[in-house]
């Protein structure tokens, strides 16, 4: 789960869970995110052609539930939910206290009747370093990043846990007598 921030074309910042987002490959430069039609990001994403991924922690769980009401286009959801942080590279702002941050710029938009498919590039990368190693990757335990599971009415905040189980990428690849096995 991520929130996502925008600024619509009058300067009104939004705030807004997200949990279809998905990078693109390695290394982390482009990004997709699907989106009903009708949301106030969406339309700001259109009007901007900038937006913001944050990664919230699990402690951000209240402020990520302000920044999912229904507000009004015109009502200021950083003011509401306590958020702010500038941005580098892009107008709308990221959130502080998030584990990392993605400014991005909109590169495509894919339309279907009833959603869209958004790509950004992303022009800024923003980690909170003592969350992660010399590799880039995560101490998830430490970081404890927010995710969600939805119900039917209603949704459980949680958060990534160790399964017992540490996997080389090169564990997903057969050997040649593996290979000649399987046919």
């Amino acid at each position: 789960m991520v929130l996502i921030s925008t600024m619509s074309g009058s300067g009104v910042k939004n705030a807004a869970p997200w949990s279809n987002i998905t990078p693109i490959l390695r290394p982390f430069d482009d990004i997709v995110l699907s989106s009903w039609i009708k949301r106030d990001t969406l339309i700001n994403i259109r009007t901007t052609k900038e937006f913001v991924i944050n990664v919230p922690t699990a402690g951000m769980a209240e402020p990520v539930m302000i920044c999912s009401k229904n507000y009004p286009p015109e009502v200021d959801e950083f003011e509401k939910a306590g958020l702010r942080r500038p941005s580098r590279k892009v107008k709308p702002p990221g959130i502080e206290g998030c584990l990392a941050r993605a400014e991005c710029i909109l590169t495509e938009e894919i339309k279907r009747e009833k959603y869209s498919l958004v790509i950004g590039t992303v022009v800024h990368l923003e980690v909170d370093d003592g969350f992660f190693n010399e590799a880039g990757e995560m101490d998830y335990e430490r970081a404890m990043p927010l995710s969600v599971m939805l119900g039917e009415k209603g949704l459980w905040f949680t958060r990534p846990v160790y399964a017992g189980r540490y996997a080389d990428y090169s564990e997903m690849f057969l050997r040649k007598e593996d290979r000649t096995a399987a046919e």
